[in-house]
């Protein structure tokens, strides 16, 4: 099994700990209510959002994929740090064993924060993981932060 690793960060004028409540500590409110064409619902499966948790993401119909699960490995609430690992899905794992995520949330000199990506693919034994095999689902997770920057900033009040 080889791992392949990618980090990818962004800078926003949300405050580090708006953005961590919004895409860590109720995502599965959030983001079915704000992205309803491509999320249908996010449920807890095992847990109650702490670690070692399960969390199911279901996917809107018509979409690459139905859903997927991650197990939360550790929520940092202090510190603004989730470890998670996609443990399951309809689809990508024909290559992938696992992946494993860091997000970190880090406050910037302007009051907003620089959100900060690690994943970490493990993949079966074999197979060869593509830079454009995880493109996709890059694009997808920095697009859900950017909805979820934007509804911040016309909802300054949110998570405040």
């Amino acid at each position: 099994m080889a791992v392949t690793c990618y980090t990818q960060e962004f800078k926003t004028p949300i405050a580090p700990s708006r953005m961590f409540k919004a895409l860590i500590l109720d995502s599965h409110n959030l983001m079915p209510k704000i992205v309803p064409q491509g999320i249908k619902s996010i449920e807890f499966i095992e847990g109650d959002g702490g670690s070692g948790s399960i969390k199911q993401t279901n996917f809107a119909e018509g979409g690459h994929l139905k859903y997927l699960k991650h197990r939360i490995n550790t929520i940092d609430i202090e510190n603004l740090v989730c470890k998670y690992t996609l443990i399951e899905g309809d689809v990508v794992f024909d290559k992938i064993e696992s992946v494993a995520y860091e997000v970190k949330f880090e406050a910037s000199s302007d009051g907003g924060c620089m959100c900060k990506m690690t994943s970490e693919y493990h993949t079966k034994a074999g197979a060869e993981l593509k830079e454009e095999d995880i493109k996709q689902g890059k694009d997808k997770a920095m697009g859900l932060y950017k909805v979820v920057e934007e509804y911040l900033l016309a909802n300054p009040s949110v998570y405040a």
